[in-house]
């Protein structure tokens, strides 16, 4: 693994607009940044790929045992929403993608600094953009990154198991999570689902036919929506979500894994695993990242080394319950620490992403960076 550094290509905002990637600058910074690459073999792919296959495997198992043994308190989910959430479970009710964020040197195992299995972005930058940045500036090499492909597959797959059409659901005003909706809009009338587009203040319910409805007062048979489950059972409408005969991708039980008390739990079973760092409900001997169980883009981060705290993020989630995880560096190349996000679709690894900072806390605006495999 090394970060190679080299002029962008002349064009590359006409380029990446071209794709319909808007938000390539932030508040007048460079969000995709193409000034230079990673790079990685096939080995140190094959590892990333396998550490996320064993990971996604032990979260579903976390599941499980979130429902057999009754833990929903560690959660902080609400009473009445805990039968919805082992229905959903138990009726296996799928899920299309979620995204492992990864600490990787390429000189020891990845490790899991947490898992954003509910309303993961930076997928169309991950499997559009740096991908045609790729074919233009590498053409014979290659990158892990079937994201597209695989997308497309699982559209397919639920089409085939009964889903004809479905609603995707944003944040209107929100640039970067209407170019992800619009993307994964765009894979799913591929797989051949009728697709239509639905801001979150537009949807409603309607009891009598114990429906959520759209625009014009449709029934919304399946929604796919780039909204926080944490937040929608926090919504007024909430109540409603018990009685509804609407389908929800990504489904409840993913709940339980969009939440950083996931960690504690991984770590008390599994905790010989080499992708794992020591998690506890206290702060530990060792250096550690306090985080709160239900936090966004780098907020309410704290960053403790030797007693003294190295860095520490405001943010909206003060008031959650924390969980402390042991602190390991991040890979840092020519003053920049990289995270590496690790995609599943389905249940299978396939694509790769990278965000840099000069900070050690990632943020929503730290830079994405693309990526090759060479050797």
């Amino acid at each position: 693994m090394r970060r190679v550094t080299a002029p962008p290509r002349e064009n590359w905002r006409r380029d990446v607009e071209a794709l319909g990637f808007t938000y390539h600058t932030i508040d007048g910074d460079v969000y995709w940044d193409e000034a230079g690459w990673y790079e990685f073999s096939l080995a140190e792919i094959e590892e990333i790929e396998t550490a996320t296959n064993t990971l996604h495997e032990m979260c579903l198992q976390a599941v499980q045992v979130v429902l057999d043994e009754d833990r929903f308190d560690e959660f902080r989910i609400p009473p009445e929403f805990r039968d919805w959430i082992r229905g959903s479970w138990d009726n296996d009710e799928p899920t299309v993608y979620g995204r492992f964020d990864l600490a990787y040197d390429g000189r020891t195992p990845p490790k899991m600094l947490e898992y954003n299995a509910d309303t993961p972005t930076a997928l169309f930058e991950a499997a559009v953009v740096q991908w045609q940045w790729l074919e233009s500036v590498h053409p014979g090499l290659d990158q892990f990154n079937s994201l597209h492909e695989q997308l497309i597959e699982a559209w397919k797959y639920l089409r085939e198991h009964g889903l004809m059409r479905m609603s995707f659901a944003a944040t209107e005003g929100h640039e970067e999570d209407f170019g992800n909706i619009t993307y994964l809009r765009d894979t799913a009338s591929q797989g051949g689902i009728v697709t239509e587009y639905l801001d979150m203040s537009a949807i409603g319910f309607d009891s009598k036919r114990r429906t959520f409805v759209g625009t014009g007062g449709g029934a919304i048979d399946c929604l796919f929506k780039l909204y926080p489950w944490e937040w929608i059972i926090g919504e007024e409408f909430s109540s409603h979500l018990l009685n509804s005969t609407t389908q929800w991708i990504e489904p409840p039980w993913k709940m339980l894994l969009s939440n950083k008390a996931l960690l504690v739990l991984l770590w008390e079973l599994f905790p010989d695993c080499e992708y794992l760092l020591p998690a506890a409900w206290e702060p530990l001997a060792v250096d550690y990242v306090r985080k709160p169980i239900l936090s966004r883009e780098g907020s309410n981060i704290q960053l403790v080394r030797r007693g003294m705290v190295l860095q520490e993020t405001e943010g909206p989630y003060a008031d959650q319950p924390e969980v402390y995880q042991a602190f390991h560096p991040l890979a840092v190349f020519e003053g920049r620490h990289a995270v590496l996000g690790s995609w599943i679709i389905g249940d299978t690894a396939c694509g790769l992403g990278l965000r840099e900072d000069v900070n050690p806390i990632t943020h929503n605006t730290s830079r994405f960076v693309p990526h090759l495999i060479r050797g």
